[in-house]
């Protein structure tokens, strides 16, 4: 059993003869119990400066288990986040594909409706440009047969009786004049053509039913006198 600083304050010891000064034992143990005061004093202070410590570690202990438990939390959320973000990214990365090959595809179709389109608008433009210089042969054709059966009625022999010198009798050897003339530049003109895959045929024109009018001929065929 541990003294206590009372147990040594109330020993009494038996005296003898020829025995230790009372006072001296007396004051001696007065100091020893001071300084075994004090040293319980401090080994108090230090129980109690352990046991703080001990508490304190515990607390630490306890922190660095959470912080480790976190930390472990932590790691398993950030690789959760790693791979969601990775699986979304290849989702995104997908769609923007499909998305630009549906724009490229749509492009492309786009594209190519245009060019088919124009290709068509090409075809029909050379075919009316072929129509167009196939009538225009046509007409020029048509447009020279007629001038070369006027110049030929101009240069015949009625028109040079018509304006010889001599004086004519009557209106009417005039209007027989004339009127040989019409005959002479009625007779039709013909002319043939190829149209695609099968043949025009252009039909007579006829002449001028007087020398006074002057006929047109269109290249669809159609005429006008004026």
């Amino acid at each position: 059993m541990v003294l206590s600083p009372q147990d040594i304050h109330n020993k009494e010891f038996s005296t003898k003869l020829r025995g230790y000064n009372v006072d001296e034992v007396n004051d001696f143990l007065d100091q020893v119990i001071k300084d075994y005061q004090i040293i319980l004093q401090e080994n108090k202070d230090l129980n109690s400066q352990l046991n703080e410590s001990k508490d304190k570690l515990s607390y630490f202990n306890d922190l660095k288990d959470s912080l480790n438990q976190s930390i472990l939390v932590a790691q398993e959320a950030a690789d959760k986040v790693k791979t969601n973000s990775k699986k979304e990214a290849e989702i995104t990365s997908r769609e923007a594909q499909k998305k630009a090959d549906d724009i490229l595809n749509a492009a492309n179709e786009k594209a190519d409706a245009v060019l088919e389109e124009a290709s068509k608008r090409a075809k029909k433009l050379a075919i009316e440009t072929d129509d167009l210089k196939k009538n225009t042969r046509v007409f020029r054709q048509r447009l020279q047969v007629m001038l070369e059966s006027q110049l030929e009625v101009i240069k015949g022999s009625d028109w040079d009786r018509l304006v010889e010198e001599k004086p004519t009798t009557t209106y009417e050897d005039i209007e027989k004049v004339v009127g040989s003339l019409d005959k002479t530049a009625k007779p039709g003109v013909e002319s043939e053509t190829k149209q695609g895959n099968g043949a025009e045929s252009v039909e007579s024109t006829p002449a001028a039913d007087n020398s006074d009018e002057t006929v047109v001929i269109y290249p669809d065929g159609s005429t006008k006198n004026e």
